[in-house]
């Protein structure tokens, strides 16, 4: 079985004061029931736990989950004080076992494609874990503490990490647990499971994927929006 973990539950702070970004609205909608809309378009999750603030559970289920008509196929959960504590709240949630498929995915990557979602189960059931990612196009540089140059790094070796990332339920749950006991912190679920010296693959993924973390996030969302409308 498959089953899917979305994340929601940060302030969102880079968007500025006011609503929270999940619930800010992108073409009429707030940007997370764009990302639930998809997901339950699949057809393909058993059930999604949708991990949230627990200030936000009221209005999540008013302007999200109840609207979306599928509010049996979704599971609200209290979400953490950082994103990796709400991944390991909404996998302990899961009623799934250790080899059904589970995809995590940041609420707030509302332009993802149903697609991409089948292509990450597809690639986790055949390898046990990976990543949708594009290349980097910006020459990279890594600097020293002085701000001067210390490297340039190699472009075709770089990849830019998106989600959802697809995992054994198995083998995500023992990563998040390792994690804990070492009391260390990640930037992505798949370097957890890097931690356990498991490798972790990569998908093609797609430029339009965009997390909205500023301003300018939404607009450009918008405009991709409006031209696959248009499409």
């Amino acid at each position: 079985m498959n089953w899917a973990v979305i994340v929601a539950a940060g302030k969102g702070l880079r968007m500025g004061a006011g609503v929270r970004k999940p619930y800010r609205l992108l073409a009429g909608l707030p940007i997370l029931r764009h990302t639930l809309n998809t997901f339950q378009r699949s057809a393909h999750f058993e059930e999604i736990l949708l991990v949230v603030a627990d200030d936000d559970m009221a209005a999540c289920r008013r302007e999200v989950v109840d609207p979306s008509g599928w509010g049996d196929h979704v599971r609200l959960v209290s979400g953490g004080r950082e994103r990796q504590e709400s991944v390991f709240n909404g996998l302990a949630a899961c009623r799934g076992g250790d080899d059904d498929l589970v995809l995590i995915h940041d609420g707030a990557r509302p332009l993802v494609a149903v697609e991409l979602l089948e292509k990450c189960l597809s690639a986790a059931a055949e390898k046990g874990a990976c990543i949708p990612a594009v290349p980097v196009t910006d020459t990279l540089k890594q600097g020293h503490a002085n701000g001067s140059i210390a490297a340039t790094l190699p472009r075709d070796a770089i990849w830019q990490a998106q989600t959802p990332q697809g995992f054994r339920l198995g083998l995500i749950r023992a990563a998040h647990e390792r994690a804990r006991q070492t009391g260390y912190t990640g930037t992505d679920d798949a370097q957890l499971v890097e931690r356990l010296g498991k490798p972790v693959f990569i998908v093609s993924g797609n430029r339009s994927n965009i997390k909205i973390t500023r301003p300018n996030d939404l607009v450009l969302a918008e405009a991709i929006w409006r031209q696959r409308q248009g499409a």
